[in-house]
C-alpha cells in the first residue's frame, strides 16, 4: 500500500537550513520488506525546508484513515460471531479471558518455569500513524476536527489487536533451549537480541528524573561497556518509570528532562525501532542532541559517520524497583521471526518522524520472561543493531502481559526503563 509521494526538496535548502539525514532503504539478509509506505523509505526522503518529512507524514495519517482500510478490520472483529475468530495466523479471541480459557480447555502447556497464556498483537498488517503529544497540531484551535479524527484513530490501533495463545520460557533456563548458551552473555544478544544483566543500583529514588540521570545513567553505561567485549562507547538517552499505583506527580516534562511516571503498561507486541529509524535516532543524537537526557553529544556530521560506520547497536535495559509479581516484561528472541516483515509505525513529532513496529502472531515465536524478577536484575532487549548480513540478531520484540498463576494481591511491576547506543 502506498501513499501519495511528496517531492523531496533538499537540494533546494537554503545555506541556514541544516541537511536532513536520510538513510538508505537496507533489509537484513534474508528478510522480507516490510510492510511500510514509501516502499520502506524513511519520511526524511520527503523532507520539505527543513521539516524532516512532517508535513507529508501527516497527510498520509489522513489519506489512511480516509481509506476505511482500518474501520473495515474493526467492523470484522466486531461482527464476527461470538467466540474464537478464524485468522489467517490462527485461533484468536477478542479479550484476554476467552482466550485464557481457550488455552485451559486445549490443555496447552509451558515447560518448567514457563507460562502458558494470551499475548496481544495486532491483526492489521498496514503501516499505522501516530500524532505524538507535543505536536503542534494538538494546540492549533482551528484543527478542532482533525484532532477529532487522530484521536479516534489512535484509539482504533487497539480495537485492530487480538489476543493469541502462547508460551513464555523461563529465560533463567536459556541452556536447556539453546545449549551452551547463557542468558547473562554477550552471545545470548548476538544469537537472540535478548539476555540478562545485573546491576546493584545506587539510585534511591528511581521517581527523581535528575538523580536517575546522574546515578543510573552512568552504572548502566558502564554495565553496558563491560556486558560487550570490544564495545568503546555506550549512551543511555533517556528512560521511562512505570508504576500504575504510583500516587505522586505523574507529569511529563520534557524541557526539564523528566519522563513523569507511567501508570499504563504496553499491551501490545511491538519494538521500538527498526532499520530506518534505528540509524535516524542514532545520528539525531550524535549531531543535535534532540531529546537526549543523558551526557550532551556534538558530533560533527563527519564524526557521526566515522563512528556509525562501525557497528552500533540500540538496547533497552529494564531494571524493576522491586520484584515484579504482575505485568511481567517480556521478549521474543531473533530466530523465531527473522524472515517476518515488521509493520511499520509512524510517530509524527514537529521536527522527525520515527519509527517503531508491530508484529502479527506466529505460533512458533519464542518468548521469554524472568519468572518474579529480582530489582538486580536487569532484561536487556535489542531494538537495532546495524550488521544486516545475517549473522546476529536485528531486534527482539517485547509487550508486558498478565501473569494468569500471580496472586490476585501481587504486587503490579516496579521498574524503570532506559534506552541506550552501544558503539565498537
Amino acid at each position: 500500500m502506498g501513499r501519495p509521494k511528496v517531492a523531496n526538496q533538499r537540494r533546494g535548502f537554503a545555506e541556514t537550513v541544516p541537511p536532513v539525514y536520510v538513510p538508505a532503504f537496507e533489509l537484513t539478509a534474508g528478510q522480507p520488506p516490510p510492510i511500510a509506505d514509501n516502499g520502506g523509505l524513511s519520511y526524511m526522503s520527503f523532507d520539505q525546508d527543513g521539516d524532516a518529512g512532517t508535513t507529508a507524514a501527516t497527510q498520509a495519517a489522513f489519506d489512511q484513515i480516509a481509506t476505511g482500510e482500518g474501520q473495515a478490520v474493526i467492523d470484522m472483529i466486531e461482527n464476527a460471531p461470538p467466540g474464537p475468530i478464524e485468522t489467517q495466523w490462527g485461533l484468536a479471541f477478542r479479550t484476554y479471558d476467552e482466550c485464557l480459557a481457550h488455552i485451559r480447555d486445549n490443555g496447552i502447556e509451558a515447560p518448567v518455569g514457563g507460562l502458558a497464556l494470551p499475548l496481544r498483537y495486532t491483526v492489521h498488517e498496514a503501516p499505522s500513524y501516530s500524532i505524538v503529544s507535543s505536536n503542534a497540531l494538538w494546540r492549533d484551535s482551528a484543527r478542532k476536527a482533525e484532532q477529532m479524527m487522530l484521536r479516534k484513530e489512535e484509539r482504533d490501533i487497539g480495537r485492530r489487536c487480538l489476543y493469541f495463545p502462547q508460551i513464555l520460557r523461563d529465560a533463567r533456563r536459556m541452556e536447556e533451549y539453546h545449549p551452551g548458551l547463557r542468558p547473562d552473555s554477550p552471545e545470548c544478544m548476538d544469537r537472540l537480541g535478548v539476555a540478562m544483566g545485573h546491576c546493584e543500583s545506587k539510585c534511591e529514588d528511581f521517581y527523581d528524573s535528575a538523580e536517575v540521570e546522574r546515578v543510573f545513567y552512568p552504572e548502566i553505561e558502564r554495565l553496558l561497556l563491560d556486558f560487550f567485549p570490544g564495545a568503546t562507547d555506550a549512551l543511555v538517552y533517556n528512560h521511562d518509570v512505570f508504576d500504575k499505583d504510583y500516587q505522586g506527580d505523574r507529569r511529563e516534562d520534557q524541557d526539564n528532562k523528566n519522563p513523569g511516571v507511567n501508570r499504563g503498561y504496553a499491551n501490545l507486541v511491538h519494538n521500538d525501532l527498526n532499520d530506518n529509524s534505528g540509524r535516524v535516532r542514532c545520528r539525531e543524537l550524535l549531531t543535535k542532541n534532540l531529546r537526549n537526557f543523558g551526557r550532551a553529544q556534538h558530533y560533527t556530521e563527519a564524526q557521526a559517520d566515522a563512528k556509525m560506520s562501525r557497528r552500533f547497536m540500540s538496547i533497552n535495559l529494564a531494571k524493576p524497583m522491586e520484584t515484579v509479581g504482575q505485568y511481567p516484561f517480556v521478549l521474543c528472541a531473533w530466530p523465531s521471526f527473522a524472515d517476518q516483515p515488521y509493520i511499520t509505525n509512524y510517530r509524527i513529532y514537529d521536527d522527525r518522524v520515527g519509527e517503531t513496529t508491530r508484529f502479527t502472531y506466529r505460533p512458533d515465536h519464542e518468548w521469554y520472561w524472568f519468572p518474579q524478577q529480582k530489582s538486580t536484575e536487569v532484561s536487556m532487549l535489542k531494538c537495532y543493531d546495524s550488521i544486516t548480513d545475517g549473522s546476529v540478531s536485528r531486534w527482539s520484540f517485547h509487550t508486558a502481559c498478565v501473569d494468569p498463576t500471580a496472586p490476585d494481591d501481587a504486587p503490579c511491576r516496579k521498574n524503570v526503563v532506559v534506552r541506550s547506543f552501544v558503539f565498537f
